[in-house]
């Protein structure tokens, strides 16, 4: 089986609370990675590797994912079904059931993932008589906070799945790319519902239960997700990385970008349509700059990933930092960068490697410092000459 011919369906419609406050205004799937939403990417891997035929299941923000694609891609027909409610994974996937016939992939549309590792998984499903589901895993020393499985190595046999692993067994991480044949529908309908919601997952563990062969392969492929607002920056610099920013280079500037000829640019950058850097400023490395972003003379701007209609006024300093669209960082104001702490709903994690991110609408006036792991809810107001720390609410008025 090569995927030629075999449907995707790609879930894509989650909101992705542990990115608020970007998630407020827009899914998950469409938050930038490099310059493009995420599921973008997640189309043109699927495409490069022969997929000629994608369902995808949205729900939360649906109209900000099918006004953006519309009915094709890349000459690739989308249909769209909706997941009316958010319960689950399974759920969603439910909700494409009449629109797939014989075995499929399936993927999510808010993770990194290479054409390799779905290749790999296509392959290995087709070198299996009897397997119902194949998994697509990866090598990680830690699964913590993820779904590890527990793989035969001899005969590729999956025993056992577990989300968020705790024990000390051999765990592969699970890296949410499958095929599966048409029994996965009844095993997600069998499986019993956690909190409400039905999970894709336990529907696989149904199948496991049942006794029926489910394979898994360990692949070398990309794969990237993006929990929390720093994984944003790592998705970014992993496609710079890969080389996979646009096409097969690593960087790409504009033509209709504006560079003073006293600017300087240190590669890799992706640089946008329409965007214009000031004489003295310096852009890089590890710089996403988003359509129409405006760098002022002598500004600093280092491994950020800039939303489009974003301005960074002269003499700023922009490091480690996240930003949505339309945001405004005042002249002279410092992000110095991380590590610093970052508290996202009840947790504070420890030590991240994020400067700042400003929300959209963010509106600093100037002359102002953040403390790494700061958070700005949209709208907000940061008068100059103000220290911003810790998580600020939407719609604030922060004063010095």
């Amino acid at each position: 089986m090569s995927t030629r011919g075999l449907t995707a369906v790609v879930l894509a419609a989650g909101e992705g609370t542990r990115l608020r406050p970007l998630t407020s205004n827009r899914p998950k799937p469409m938050l930038p990675a490099a310059t493009k939403p995420i599921l973008e990417h997640v189309f043109d891997q699927l495409i490069d590797s022969g997929i000629t035929d994608i369902t995808v299941v949205v729900g939360y923000g649906r109209n900000r994912v099918q006004a953006h694609f519309g009915p094709t891609y890349r000459n690739v027909p989308l249909t769209y079904v909706t997941q009316e409610k958010q319960l689950g994974t399974g759920h969603a996937l439910l909700a494409a059931e009449s629109s797939v016939d014989g075995p499929f992939l399936v993927l999510y549309g808010d993770q990194l993932v290479g054409s390799r590792l779905i290749d790999d998984v296509s392959n290995t499903h087709d070198a299996s008589d009897d397997a119902v589901a194949t998994l697509g895993l990866v090598q990680r020393s830690d699964v913590a906070g993820y779904g590890g499985v527990i793989l035969d190595d001899e005969t590729g046999r999956v025993s056992d799945l577990v989300e968020d692993p705790t024990d000390d067994r051999n765990y592969r991480l699970n890296a949410g790319v499958y095929i599966v044949e048409q029994d996965i529908f009844d095993a997600i309908r069998a499986a019993k519902p956690r909190t409400g919601e039905h999970s894709f997952v336990d529907g696989i563990s149904e199948l496991l239960k049942s006794g029926r062969d489910v394979r898994g392969v360990v692949s070398d492929g990309v794969w990237v997700d993006a929990t929390y607002p720093w994984d944003l920056l790592d998705v970014s610099f992993e496609l710079f990385e890969e080389g996979i920013v646009d096409g097969e280079r690593s960087s790409a500037i504009s033509e209709s970008a504006t560079i003073h000829d006293s600017a300087v640019i240190r590669e890799p950058v992706v640089i946008d349509d329409d965007c214009e850097i000031g004489p003295g400023a310096v852009v890089g490395p590890s710089v996403c700059l988003g359509a129409n972003v405006t760098v002022g003379s002598g500004a600093v701007v280092e491994r950020s990933v800039i939303d489009a209609d974003t301005r960074i006024g002269q003499n700023g300093t922009v490091i480690g930092c996240v930003t949505g669209v339309g945001v405004t960082v005042g002249p002279g104001t410092t992000i110095p960068g991380g590590p610093g702490d970052v508290r996202v709903g009840d947790r504070v994690f420890e030590d991240e490697d994020l400067g700042a991110l400003l929300a959209d609408r963010v509106h600093d006036q100037g002359g102002n410092t953040y403390v790494p792991g700061a958070i700005v809810g949209s709208d907000t107001v940061v008068e100059a000459g103000a220290t911003v720390r810790g998580t600020v609410s939407e719609g604030t008025e922060v004063r010095s």
